[in-house]
């Protein structure tokens, strides 16, 4: 068995806590160019939305989600948290994000250089720390202007207390790859992944609060049902607690907790966001399970209307 072939195919999706669902919209449809994939309810909390962004496909990898709960407190990360998510874009276009942050007036740091690589650090209007990182791909270049050049994450940066546990899962169960240290961050990769691959380490002890601004979980992915059950006993035999498989709609589910606190959600791939809709109207109009359609009228009356920019992301 190869390498490649006992790893996860790194990341599915990253759900974050939002503030209020028209601002998140507008940022991360408008200002960063995502396309807007999909607007459901949380299927545990019907009343609050569930929002998609992703490339123009919806593509695993590429896909960042929220819950805009607009009257929760603000959060803060810490140990045991995620620190921060980071998405990829060609080298060459970074400075093309510099200036698009500065015509908007929106605050940056960078670039930085780490591991070889261009960083620019930043916040959504919620706090939520994001990261833009020049790194090549094999999709090659976007289409597009500099704010429709995203096409995937490039991975996400853990916070632990203590790593070693979870540097340990992440390289006997899900098969990363250990890329060294670099100013006391840890680097790990999947060989098995050609977008969203990277899990960062970085140590702290104070504890953060989950709220608006956090995020709530790191979604992997799996191919398939099969799949995902075999990730299921590799992860329970790993001695960690794992829910019984879920169903979400647009993929299935399982969820545990890493060692170092922070939840991980394993995903399947299908049946993706063409499930229920078309691929030119996905996020046109609010898209139920079919559990929750008799209760369509009470649903849509509480919650507000949004406006969606018109789509932007790359349609390779």
């Amino acid at each position: 068995m190869s390498e490649n072939s006992k790893a996860i195919p790194g990341i599915h999706h990253v759900t974050a806590i939002s503030g209020p669902p028209q601002e998140n919209v507008d940022f991360y449809a408008g200002f960063l160019g995502l396309r807007f994939v999909k607007r459901t309810v949380n299927f545990d909390d019907p009343g609050t939305y569930h929002l998609y962004y992703g490339d123009y496909h919806g593509r695993p990898g590429s896909i960042m989600t929220f819950f805009p709960w607009s009257h929760a407190p603000r959060g803060r990360a810490g140990a045991g948290m995620v620190g921060a998510t980071s998405f990829a874009v060609a080298p060459e276009d970074v400075d093309e994000w510099v200036g698009h942050f500065a015509d908007a007036g929106h605050d940056f740091g960078g670039p930085t250089e780490r591991f070889g690589e261009r960083v620019l650090g930043f916040y959504d209007t919620d706090g939520l720390r994001l990261e833009i990182v020049g790194r090549p791909t094999q999709e090659g270049r976007a289409v597009g202007d500099a704010a429709s050049a995203i096409s995937a994450f490039y991975g996400v940066t853990l916070v632990l207390a203590d790593p070693d546990a979870t540097a340990r899962f992440l390289t006997d169960v899900f098969g990363y790859v250990s890329k060294g240290e670099e100013a006391g961050r840890l680097r790990f990769e999947s060989p098995a992944a050609g977008r969203a691959s990277v899990i960062d380490i970085v140590r702290a002890t104070d504890r953060g609060r989950t709220g608006v601004g956090t995020v709530h979980h790191v979604a992997f992915r799996a191919s398939n049902d099969q799949e995902q059950l075999k990730w299921r006993e590799a992860v329970a035999s790993f001695g960690l607690h794992v829910t019984e498989v879920k169903d979400r709609n647009y993929f299935r589910s399982i969820y545990f907790r890493e060692p170092g606190g922070v939840l991980f959600e394993i995903a399947t791939d299908p049946p993706g966001f063409t499930a229920d809709e078309p691929l030119d109207e996905l996020g046109s109009s609010l898209k139920l399970p079919p559990w929750l359609e008799l209760q369509r009228s009470r649903i849509e009356g509480s919650l507000e209307p949004l406006v969606i920019p018109a789509v932007r992301a790359a349609q390779p």
